[in-house]
């Protein structure tokens, strides 16, 4: 007989597992309550109209399809089917799909539910996405995303919360980070400046990568590109600008002089100019080399890279002008966060940072030693557990070692043997399975213990 599996890219959670991701989204969640986000949910397939052509032709391939119920080749001729088309034959046999992100999605709702939407509309969303990729390490065809947006409002100090937000989260998890900032007026600028602004999204995608390949190898890039050795020489004290964000704004400031870059310049200098009396725990960073998804971001652009982990970025983000114009609603600006809960569970896990209650699921165990004890025991479990105490009694009167080791495995650190004895005294013996120590407590003392 077969042993059963999952689809590849797929992944089962266990109890432990599910403890350490269940931390991640309600620390997420409990910081986007704080500055007021509403959480919304999406179906997981939409219609195929709805995620189509939206995430360019590469994305249009990942999507997964869902074949239409009942006859599935409906309205389709011999010819057709003969011709096995894959794209032809999706066409015509599917008319939903699972969802790829929750960004569109997100749009669709905006518009299909405007009139019941106050604005600016602060949301945000903990759900899976899925996408029809080649599984490799690190990269699931199921996983989750946690997205936080603002829509229907033009305010730079929705960027400067958002910075408060990433920096909050990873300040409750303990993980040291620098939170990356750039901006797509920017960019634009420094294409116009060298002669080059139709090959912005080629600059880009170059540039992005200089961590990882060095300059060289970026300036290669840029040549088969066909830039030209004037551009990429000036390139140059662009990309390799240093000093603090303030000194590289300045010297900014004469280079991108009369182009799009002097408006991304001010942007950035609001935020930075607000952010400079809250106390942030994190290092704020200008990255002129930051582009992410460009062709998507029209102002700010946010990344943030662990600096204790050898892992890509944790969080990403930006603002984007026409979110909802694909679905018809013209002009309603956005800015939004996406934080990647697989890779943070990934660095919280190589730096044991889990604290240790999260993990733990029951606290006490009442141990089972007869059917008298049971019914004595029952009501009395009920008085803990209405003290918020996560407790359980062994089901059956098993022998002690293997309740002691059932105990052990759930990692539960109190023990509570009542018998014969305890009953008469009106008492619980608590056994501290970390240091073996034993004590006899009254109810309201063993409350007290846990409080």
């Amino acid at each position: 007989m077969q042993k059963p599996s999952i689809p590849k890219g797929t992944r089962d959670f266990s109890p432990e597992e599910m403890a350490k991701r269940n931390y991640i989204f309600n620390t997420i969640r409990e910081v986007y309550h704080l500055y007021g986000f509403q959480q919304i949910e999406t179906p997981a397939m939409e219609n195929l109209s709805t995620l189509m052509g939206k995430y360019g032709e590469e994305g249009d391939k990942l999507l997964f399809k869902i074949l239409n119920s009942g006859d599935c080749f409906a309205g389709m001729t011999c010819e057709e089917l003969a011709e096995m088309n894959p794209t032809k034959f999706a066409a015509k046999a599917c008319e939903k799909g699972l969802r790829y992100d929750l960004t569109v999605p997100f749009a669709r709702f905006v518009v299909q539910h405007r009139n019941e939407i106050s604005f600016p509309f602060k949301r945000y969303q903990i759900q899976p996405v899925w996408r029809a990729d080649r599984p490799q390490k690190g990269r699931y065809r199921e996983f989750y995303q946690c997205d936080g947006d603002v829509v229907g409002s033009n305010s730079l100090i929705n960027e400067v919360e958002l910075i408060q937000i990433m920096d909050e989260v990873f300040r409750r998890f303990g993980i040291r980070v620098c939170i990356k900032m750039n901006n797509r007026k920017i960019l634009a600028g420094i294409a116009e400046i060298i002669g080059e602004a139709d090959k912005l999204v080629d600059i880009t995608v170059a540039i992005d990568k200089l961590d990882k390949i060095g300059l060289d190898n970026v300036n290669a890039e840029l040549r088969d590109k066909g830039l030209s050795e004037e551009a990429i020489a000036k390139l140059q004290p662009v990309i390799l600008l240093s000093g603090t964000n303030e000194e590289k704004l300045a010297a900014l400031r004469p280079i991108l002089s009369g182009s799009t870059g002097m408006k991304g310049i001010e942007e950035l200098e609001f935020i930075f100019d607000k952010i400079k009396n809250i106390p942030l725990t994190a290092e704020l960073e200008l990255d002129l080399t930051l582009a992410r998804g460009l062709n998507y971001y029209t102002g700010a652009i946010f990344e943030v890279k662990a600096l204790d982990v050898q892992i890509g970025s944790i969080t990403g983000g930006g603002r984007y002008d026409n979110l909802t114009g694909v679905f018809g609603l013209e002009g309603v600006s956005g800015v939004g966060i996406s934080f990647g809960a697989d890779r943070i569970y990934d660095v919280l896990n190589q730096l044991d940072l889990y604290p240790k209650d999260a993990l733990q699921t029951t606290q006490l165990l009442f141990v089972n030693f007869g059917p008298t004890e049971e019914s004595y025991l029952l009501p009395l479990i009920a008085k803990v557990r209405a003290a918020g105490i996560r407790t359980e009694l062994y089901p059956e009167a098993a022998k002690m070692k293997k309740q002691m080791s059932y105990a052990d495995t759930k990692r539960i650190p109190f023990v509570a043997l009542v018998g014969e004895n305890e009953i008469k005294e009106n008492k619980i013996n608590l056994k501290n399975m970390l240091t073996g120590e034993q004590c006899l407590v009254s109810l309201d003392e063993l409350l007290e213990k846990f409080r």
